[in-house]
């Protein structure tokens, strides 16, 4: 059965006093199942209580490996499928390998005759690295021989003990040793350090702690000498040691499970109005379960809208070295990749190109729900997708999360689209809006209904100012005219303003809202939404876009920028204004230069990047710098070493201990 005609047997209607309907779309509970709806899972559990999900609870006697599935043997995989965070990895060496003879992947299936045998090369040339995609709670690693078998000597496997080792682990990925070719170095605390092992299954006890990243390394010892005490493996000659399988163990609940649901079809478009769940905190004591409402676990969900069933764009490479749009089950099935066989191949029709968002009809995750009963504020759709994070801090502790459910209603309008400037200048350079923090400023909002055949319309609209705003005017028709609004209410952080005529099929288009306010915001976005008076029904989001020829911003974001005083950093510039990180050898990094100045010694320098809601997303060291020109370079990663969504970000550098003088913030769009 598709998962659309589940999607409507779940829509509970409701009316609304206007006649219009709600509905809820549920899943868990008496709704949809949990494990119908799923595209990947990481250590989720379906069947400890019907109906919900919640972590799975790790068992002491069972490798923690066979609880995952779908490895993949590249440290940068290659598959659509792969996400960062919910596949499994094992990869052997620097980068890893899907031959059979040196696939990591063979280490952790619980095949202990599918392994990677010894070869006639430097012993310290082998060491794999294993990522579980989230931490788990551990306190054993090791590993065993293969039960049957000889090698090419005659020595049976089951007696090829491996000499000399040693093992680190980490809670979670570090870029100096997670991104690119790196050379071999432990990547967290060292477990063990053995220089002579005689024992054909190995176990490393150490204190339960949270894993998420294993690295072994075959080491060279005495037990590897030849004749003369020569140490080094003669040719044609394998080295000692083989390895059946690797194992994990531990007990209690991971820090996070995740669970990515697929492509929901509501069959029609709709608003998205608030989103509810329902959960349990729990914590095993003595063997049983009890509610805990105090114990340190959390649900965050993120929700995707879209107006069609895939949120991806897919390209070949075209005769001319041009990219045109196919399919996914082209792009899939058909198309061979850029990259086979160990070779980057040069570009040909049959090949696949690049993979871009469809930024048009899908709107980017949201930032993480972390209550029940939020607004979504995502634009209505066809189509929606859910990823759910389950969070505990605790061994002993997790969440069950028993129903997730969401508000949902007939679109107002096919689209709404706004736009805002300043009232002196509403064609910036850039397109960018930039104002000077808490400064009062005159703005014109500008918003204009899409209908073709969606919607009814609307008659009001509310705009988040952040701040008290003072309206101005109200500006509809064509010519625009000033006319008299119903009513406007001037809150604290928003500005209401309910229409003379209403903006719908058959009637008028747009309008503009003139309104003074201060941003004291790095960035502020001016989000809006427009609903009917009067009328309890779902708002629908105003959506940035081109809602009018005279402004030209096609933005609803505003920079708050400091004034140009006195300042040790000055002369801050970027070598393109447009970050492109997508690995075409164009504009990859950006190069930022600035220039130190009184400053009567080296001073410690700090990078960082924020997201227009204020959060910092990077920050890294630069040292201790002198006065004069500088330069650091950028590739678009945050803190962590993941590529930041497309958007625009504002990047400082700074002396680390500086509290007095302006801040140099510039705008910096990144996109790919």
């Amino acid at each position: 059965m598709a998962v659309k005609t589940f999607t409507w047997l779940l829509l509970v209607c409701w009316a609304t006093a206007s006649g219009a309907q709600r509905q809820s779309w549920q899943i868990g509970g008496a709704g949809l199942a949990w494990s119908e709806g799923d595209s990947a899972v990481v250590l989720i559990d379906f069947d400890s209580v019907p109906g919900a999900i919640q972590p799975v609870y790790i068992d002491p006697n069972q490798s923690l490996f066979s609880l995952f599935s779908n490895w993949e043997p590249l440290k940068e995989p290659r598959e659509l499928t792969y996400v960062e965070g919910e596949t499994p990895r094992a990869w052997k060496g620097s980068q890893g390998n899907e031959t059979t003879a040196h696939n990591g992947t063979y280490m952790v299936d619980g095949d202990s005759m599918s392994f990677n045998p010894p070869v006639s090369s430097n012993p310290e040339s082998v060491w794999y690295t294993i990522d579980l995609a989230v931490p788990v709670p551990a306190h054993r690693f090791g590993f065993f021989t293969p039960p049957r078998g000889f090698r090419s000597d005659g020595i049976p496997f089951a007696l090829d003990a491996v000499p000399a080792y040693e093992v680190s682990i980490a809670a979670e990925g570090d870029p100096s040793w997670l991104e690119g070719a790196q050379p071999y170095k432990p990547i967290g605390p060292l477990i063990a350090n053995v220089a002579e092992n005689f024992a054909a299954r190995v176990q490393i006890d150490f204190p339960r702690q949270y894993v998420r990243f294993m690295r072994y390394k075959r080491k060279t010892s005495l037990l590897d000498s030849g004749r003369g005490g020569n140490t080094s493996v003669r040719s044609g000659t394998a080295f000692k040691g083989s390895i059946g399988d690797f194992e994990l163990f531990g007990e209690g609940v991971p820090r996070k499970v995740v669970y990515r649901s697929r492509i929901f079809d509501l069959d029609a478009p709709r608003n998205f109005g608030r989103l509810f769940w329902a959960a349990t905190p729990l914590r095993v004591v003595d063997g049983e379960l009890v509610e805990a409402p105090d114990a340190e676990v959390g649900v965050e969900v993120e929700m995707r809208t879209g107006r069609d069933g895939d949120p991806n764009i897919y390209h070949e490479y075209t005769d001319r070295g041009g990219e045109e749009v196919v399919t996914r089950e082209r792009y899939d099935l058909v198309l061979q990749p850029r990259w086979r066989a160990g070779l980057l191949r040069d570009p040909r029709p049959g090949m696949r190109a690049s993979i871009q968002y469809d930024s048009d009809n899908w709107s980017f995750w949201s930032l993480p729900f972390a209550e029940s009963e939020q607004a979504i504020d995502l634009k209505g759709g066809t189509h929606f997708q859910l990823r759910i994070t389950l969070k505990s801090g605790d061994f002993a502790a997790f969440i069950r999360l028993d129903s997730l459910w969401i508000e949902t209603a007939p679109l107002l309008a096919q689209r709404v689209l706004g736009e805002v400037a300043l009232l002196g200048d509403v064609q910036p350079a850039g397109g960018l809006v930039e104002v000077p923090l808490g400064e009062a400023a005159e703005f014109a909002y500008d918003i204009r209904g899409e209908f073709v055949g969606e919607g009814a319309g609307f008659d009001a609209l509310r705009i988040r100012t952040g701040a008290r705003a003072v309206f101005t005017r109200l500006e509809m028709g064509d010519p625009p005219r000033v006319v008299e609004p119903v009513a406007v209410v001037e809150g604290d952080e928003e500005l209401a303003v309910v229409l003379p005529e209403r903006i719908g099929p058959g009637s008028a288009e747009g309008a503009r809202v003139v309104f003074v306010a201060d941003v004291f915001s790095l960035a502020w976005t001016f989000s809006g939404e427009v609903y009917n008076a009067g009328v309890d029904a779902l708002p629908q989001p105003v959506e940035p876009g081109d809602a009018s020829a005279e402004l030209g911003t096609n933005s609803l974001r505003v920079l708050g920028m400091a004034g140009q005083g006195d300042g040790p950093v000055v002369g801050l510039d970027f070598s393109t204004r447009v970050l492109t990180p997508n690995g075409d050898g164009v504009h990859d990094e950006v190069e930022i230069g600035y220039a130190l100045v009184g400053l009567p010694e080296d001073v410690p320098v700090v990078f960082k990047v924020y997201s227009l809601d204020g959060r910092r997303v990077a920050k890294r060291s630069l040292g201790a710098q002198r006065f004069g020109v500088q330069r650091v370079r950028w590739d678009g990663r945050d803190g962590d070493g993941v590529l930041l969504s497309p958007g625009i970000y504002l990047v400082e550098v700074a002396p680390e201990a500086e509290r007095t003088g302006a801040r140099r913030l510039r705008p910096l769009t990144l996109i790919y």
